[in-house]
């Protein structure tokens, strides 16, 4: 019980830094609407291309997007030592290192509940075939970016260059769900049945599951060393 109060804890303190200044969240959504804009006008709206690209033009924006959140999940924490001062506390590394992962993950989901809407209106897209299963994607996918990309965040957070390593290193590591989150994506999108991709669904599920374990039981060494 103590652990999910200490969880839950860093997430609120967390999302009630980000909602009072907005400083990730205005660079990230506005990123990502631009770069919707902007690939809308290279492709055909109204082309069998766009469906057949849904999904990987999806993922990129909010990767990229979800990198500039990540970015700051302990950054935010670097002045007047605030860190050090909660490595140090009472708190256990891994209720931090999940509190910040929550935070981060619902952050990047109100982008994508931005973006989605953007997307249907600027490429004339139907998004909504399969709602249900595009939020359980939506939903694992971004679990996948949070738990690596906070795990990430925490090793570079000392780093003069951790807004560029953190991608170079972020983005190779997320191959494997990315892959499947474009799938998925663009099968629900196009209105094909989940049920001959489901590979790639667990593919997806493992992968959380996976790196939130690996995460959890490395964080103490990443932020203690």
């Amino acid at each position: 019980m103590r652990f999910l109060q200490q969880t839950y804890t860093i997430a609120a303190k967390d999302l009630r830094s980000e909602f009072r200044t907005k400083e990730s969240l205005n660079a990230a959504a506005s990123f990502a609407l631009v770069i919707l804009l902007l690939f809308s006008f290279a492709v055909d709206p109204t082309g069998p291309m766009v469906r057949e690209m849904s999904g990987g033009l999806l993922w990129i924006v909010f990767s990229f997007a979800g990198a500039l959140i990540l970015n700051r999940a302990f950054a935010r924490e670097l002045p007047n030592d605030c860190l050090d001062a909660l490595i140090s506390s009472p708190i256990s590394p891994a209720a931090l290192y999940l509190g910040k992962a929550i935070a981060s993950f619902l952050l990047v989901l109100l982008i994508e509940v931005l973006c989605y809407p953007a997307f249907g209106l600027f490429y004339d897209i139907n998004w909504t075939n399969n709602l249900p299963y595009l939020i359980l994607v939506s939903l694992l996918g971004t679990w996948s970016m949070s738990v690596v990309g906070t795990m990430f965040s925490a090793l570079t957070v000392n780093l003069r260059l951790r807004e560029l390593m953190l991608p170079m290193l972020v983005y190779p590591t997320m191959i494997p769900a990315l892959m499947a989150a474009m799938k998925l994506t663009t099968v629900l999108i196009s209105g094909e049945p989940l049920s001959d991709n489901m590979i790639w669904l667990k593919l997806l599920i493992g992968f959380g599951i996976i790196f939130t374990a690996l995460a959890v039981a490395l964080v103490e060494y990443i932020l203690v060393g």
